[in-house]
């Protein structure tokens, strides 16, 4: 059976820019081993799946996948998604409402959609639980997933925390830029550490005075790789005390590539 599908560049407004996503448009009556497998045929970092609503009053009912495994909740695929489906109803002479809502493993995510001269140039969406605090580690073992030296974790604000807001991320907070720039995933500590947690991520970053705090996230993938991407709002400027919030994400999306 041929199924529908598009593939997008979130986090950008250039053509091959940002994160890559191949939304699969009608995925109904696919097995979770078939969605498996086109998400390793696809290769990116997320593919989602699009099915009917389980809830009637719900948009669809949303999958996502890397590809090592299925993913509860994750902030670009929702964006991607979302946007998909908007300009696919756009060429049919259709109009989606403002709030979709996705049917989740993570619980039910609402994606807002903004437009400008009748088409959908935004969208915002709200994650699907309050943010929490889980575990803790110590210095050495933060360092360890991101191939630093303890000396470079910085525990004065707070100490590497497991975070949520549908997806668990392990946040450490580091003292240098260079440490930043050096570092890097290390799969092996990752699956000592963390891989029984259920954590495939840690979101490291810094800061100086006056300026913004840098950011970089390792993600363990069966091999250690690295990408830039933006978060929940749990960091602000200044101290962060990790204080639970209810999370919003807005990025900016321009084109769609076949």
């Amino acid at each position: 059976m041929r199924r529908s599908y598009v593939t997008l560049d979130v986090f950008t407004d250039q053509l091959f820019g940002g994160n890559p996503l191949a939304v699969v448009l009608d995925a109904a009556g696919l097995s979770t081993e078939q969605m498996q497998k086109i998400a390793i045929e696809f290769g990116y970092s997320e593919t989602t799946f699009v099915l009917p609503a389980v809830e009637a009053d719900h948009t669809a009912h949303v999958r996502i996948f890397t590809p090592a495994g299925e993913l509860p909740f994750a902030g670009h695929p929702n964006i991607g998604t979302a946007f998909a489906l908007a300009r696919q109803a756009e060429a049919q002479g259709q109009e989606l409402p403002e709030t979709l809502l996705f049917e989740e493993k993570a619980g039910l995510v609402p994606v807002r959609l903004e437009r400008e001269n009748g088409r959908v140039v935004r969208a915002e969406l709200m994650a699907p639980e309050a943010m929490t605090r889980r575990s803790r580690m110590i210095p050495e073992n933060a360092a360890a997933c991101l191939g630093l030296e303890p000396a470079d974790i910085r525990t004065d604000h707070h100490a590497p925390q497991v975070v949520s807001v549908g997806l668990p991320f392990l946040i450490v907070e580091l003292a240098s830029r260079d440490a930043l720039r050096r570092a890097h995933g290390e799969l092996a500590a990752h699956r000592r550490l963390l891989a029984s947690n259920g954590i495939s991520s840690v979101y490291a970053y810094t800061r100086n005075a006056g300026e913004a705090p840098l950011k970089k996230a390792a993600t363990f993938r069966g091999a250690c790789s690295r990408h830039w991407m933006a978060l929940p709002k749990i960091l602000p400027r200044g101290a962060p005390r990790l204080q639970p919030s209810r999370s919003c994400l807005r990025w900016r999306m321009e084109r769609i590539c076949p």
